[in-house]
């Protein structure tokens, strides 16, 4: 059992950079001092993360150490007889903390440090933190990838959510365009578009939600601690629309010791297409002597053209422009709290559509108009923190503004009960979606051994998510003809719980439950309300929505390399308006329940995981395509998914790791809902659920030598496969997507503090199609694709001080 003492949130001592990192033995020379200062010094030698959580902490005194040896080796000889050790929380981050107190009894003087230290027997703990309460790796009972923000350079960063696409097998995403895609984890998925229906994903920055019935912001992963991606669905902790899972994302927390800041900067051109350049300055300020600090993040992208338009006679049509920054004040009033105001903005300005017509070289259309769109996105979130020993309270409070507007080239519609005619002149529609959401939470969590423990919490949500339209001939220009709009409203209260326990050595079983109630109301926006209910009398209406989600799991540890797991939860989407051509209708709520079992095994050369999910979805949210091309959303049925996940890295030698992922999915819709409305056409196929491939595969590989002193070659690289998925539902929708081989290399050379590097995507320069569609209006006339970026060359740097 550890002793309880009082706590204080991670204090972090340094700034990690992007740097590749491996421990492995590096010459350190460190003096005995305070906590703080020594930490601090091997930090920066090392280039690892280290911190500990209690400001009492800092003044105990450490002992020297000198020689060659790992991160963890020197921490364990510098710790020695203080009653103190450290704790390996992700790659090259440690925390320390007090000693278990058998382990402090039993203690002995470490040897010297040999010259060539062995390596370790087992790896170190790593620790999930969207658990909300800080369960180990080998002790949680469910699927979940860590991707550690170290291993992020400056060009996997400025990738957004896409990066999470190519190193975690289950996740998936559609390609509209930065800023309008839709995640999907383990092949929950509904659809192409982002309508009135909620994510099926959760995303969180930190503490706060992103989105809640918005497209993902695709927020940069600069100075980003880690990834965590826990597979769904995820109810009983996060609530609605957590359906496919969660991706929580942990940014660094300002350091209240050091002066520190790091610098980037890129230059990018495209074969095919033209140049693209990026940067940005990352700077941590203390402000007041171990008790307030600022951490400050300003970046700026453009990224390259290279879709040609060939009506209007242009090149490079499809740049896309990228830039925000972040703000985080970290206060230590003293008394075990803590005190974090974050600012989150970013604004994504795309020239035109991303998509190619799939006739000719694939990297070419004809269009009448540009189509450019644009996602605005603000977060602020104030997180209060305290501790009493085992005890961790969290409090938040957050608010997320999102503003998102869209072109896409149709053709002229005169008459709500017309169809367009083939020949009707280019006509423009204009979607504009504002999303306001506020959240509070609060929590109470103890922290017991072997991810024993509990969790007890309450939260409010608020989110409003207006849509307005227009639609016009496009060589009229002017602002358009307003088109039928919708408001939504959801106003969520929930109480949840979550109880880990120790029934048997080496067995846990986690139970738990949250009960959700969402009032929702909505209603017809730009349209006479009589026009509207003439159709559906709900064309303005509210109801209120209660659900139960429970969940229950077990976990075997047979030995201390092997974990055994399974798993019950369910997840929801409350229900809403959505528009069909110039009437409102509404949709119900849909609920998922999985249950899942799987294997981890991590040893220090091997690590592997295997998953098995099924899935059962009851009246699946899905958006549709009317007859004229307008987006519009319902229940279509009853689904089943299947779905099977592998993954293993190897280091047959230190200093290299290759590691693979294969996933497989397999999704039907087993009975099919009759629709509001009939949709033109032949009968809907809906046997497939969309965007998922039914295989994809992943290798990957990570190279580390020195070169002397503190210099280091990095080399990684990547090489991942797509299979075959469906556009969406239906006959209109169900084009084949997929199929693709995407690759990528990465040479970085220089010390933990400054350094090189060249970048190379698409190193086969492929086309593929990872997405069929670019403006929905021409879908049934037009076969469109949306290409991978052709081969493209980054130099770089990255300057740490």
């Amino acid at each position: 059992m550890l002793r309880h003492t009082r706590s204080w949130p991670l204090f972090a001592v340094v700034l990690a950079t992007p740097a590749l990192a491996q421990e492995r033995a590096m010459s350190v020379d460190v003096r005995a001092a305070p906590l703080a200062d020594a930490v601090r010094t091997l930090s920066r030698q090392t280039g690892a993360s280290i911190g500990f959580q209690q400001t009492s902490l800092r003044s105990v005194r450490v002992r020297a150490v000198r020689g060659r040896m790992t991160t963890a080796q020197a921490l364990e000889r510098m710790l020695a007889d203080t009653g103190l050790k450290a704790r390996y929380v992700a790659a090259d981050t440690f925390l320390v903390e007090p000693a278990p107190r058998a382990a402090r009894v039993a203690h002995q003087p470490p040897a010297p440090a040999p010259a060539a230290p062995p390596p370790a027997t087992t790896p170190p703990e790593v620790v999930v933190t969207a658990t909300k309460r800080a369960v180990p790796l080998s002790a949680y009972p469910g699927g979940v990838q860590i991707v550690d923000g170290q291993t992020f350079s400056a060009a996997d960063a400025a990738r957004g959510n896409d990066l999470l696409e190519m190193r975690v097998a289950s996740v998936a995403s559609t390609h509209l365009g930065p800023g309008r895609n839709k995640l999907f984890i383990r092949g929950i998925a509904d659809s192409s578009f982002v309508g009135p229906t909620q994510a099926t994903v959760g995303q969180y920055w930190g503490n706060s939600r992103i989105t809640y019935s918005a497209p993902d912001p695709s927020l940069r992963l600069y100075d980003v601690q880690r990834v965590e991606v826990l597979e769904g669905p995820q109810g009983t902790l996060y609530g609605a629309g957590s359906l496919g899972g969660v991706v929580r994302v942990v940014p660094h927390a300002p350091d209240l010791g050091s002066f520190e800041g790091q610098a980037w900067g890129g230059v990018q051109a495209v074969q095919h297409g033209s140049i693209g350049a990026d940067g940005g300055v990352i700077l941590n300020v203390p402000v007041a002597s171990e008790s307030v600090a600022l951490r400050a993040l300003v970046f700026g992208s453009t990224d390259a053209g290279y879709i040609d338009d060939l009506e209007r006679h242009l090149h490079d049509i499809n740049r896309v422009h990228t830039f925000g920054g972040r703000l985080a004040l970290r206060v230590d009033p003293g008394n075990d709290w803590t005190i974090d105001i974050n600012g989150v903005g970013q604004t994504i300005h795309g020239d035109d559509g991303q998509y190619a017509d799939r006739d000719g070289d694939g990297l070419t259309r004809s269009s009448a108009v540009a189509q450019p769109y644009r996602n605005s996105y603000g977060l602020a979130e104030l997180v209060a923190r305290k501790t009493w020993g085992s005890l961790d309270f969290t409090g938040s409070v957050g608010y997320a503004n999102q503003y998102v507007t869209e072109r896409f080239e149709g053709e002229s519609i005169t008459d709500p009960e017309i169809k367009p005619m083939v020949d009707a002149p280019p006509a423009v529609f204009e979607q504009t979606s504002r999303i306001d959401m506020v959240t509070i939470e609060g929590r109470l969590a103890r922290r017991g051994p072997d991810g024993t423990g509990w969790v007890l919490g309450a939260s409010l949500l608020d989110n409003i998510a207006r849509v307005t339209r227009t639609m016009d001939v496009a060589a009229f220009g002017g602002p358009g003809t307003p088109l039928t709009g919708v408001r939504n409203k959801v106003d969520e209260a929930t109480l949840y719980g979550e109880l880990t326990v120790e029934p048997l050595r080496r067995v846990t079983v986690t139970l738990g439950g949250r009960v959700n109630r969402a009032a929702l109301s909505g209603q017809a926006k730009d349209v006479l309300q009589s026009f509207a209910l003439r159709v559906n009398p709900d064309a303005e209406a509210s109801r209120v929505e209660t659900r139960f989600l429970p969940s229950i799991a077990i976990a075997w540890r047979p030995t201390d390399q092997l974990t055994l797991f399974a798993r019950y939860q369910q997840g929801f989407r409350p229900g809403g308006i959505a528009i069909r051509r110039d009437f409102i209708q509404q949709f119900k709520g849909d609920r998922v329940g999985t249950l899942e079992s799987g294997l981890r095994w991590s040893s220090h050369r091997v690590e592997a995981s295997i998953g098995l999910a099924w899935t059962r979805w009851k009246d699946i949210q899905a958006d549709l395509i009317d007859g004229f091309g307008f987006p519009t959303t319902s229940n279509i049925g009853d689904g089943r998914i299947l779905s099977i996940s592998s993954a293993a890295k190897w280091r047959p030698v230190d200093g290299l790791e290759l590691e693979a992922a294969l996933y497989i999915n397999d999704s039907r819709v087993t009975k099919t809902a009759p629709l509001v409305f009939a949709i033109e056409g032949p009968v809907p196929d809906v046997s497939r659920l969309p965007n998922v491939a039914n295989l994809s595969g992943r290798l990957g590989l990570t190279y580390e030598r020195s070169l002397g002193g503190n210099a280091k070659l990095g080399v990684t690289g990547f090489a991942r496969y797509v299979g075959k998925s469906t556009l969406g539902i239906g006959t209109v929708l169900g084009q084949i997507q997929g199929n693709y081989l995407d690759t990528g290399l990465e040479v970085r050379v220089g010390t933990p503090r400054r350094g090189i590097s060249l970048a190379v995507t698409n190193l086969l320069d492929s086309r593929g199609n990872r997405f069929a569609l670019g403006s929905p209006f021409e879908i049934r006339d037009h076969n469109q694709i949306t290409p991978l970026q052709p081969r493209s060359v980054r130099l770089g740097f990255d300057v740490s001080f």
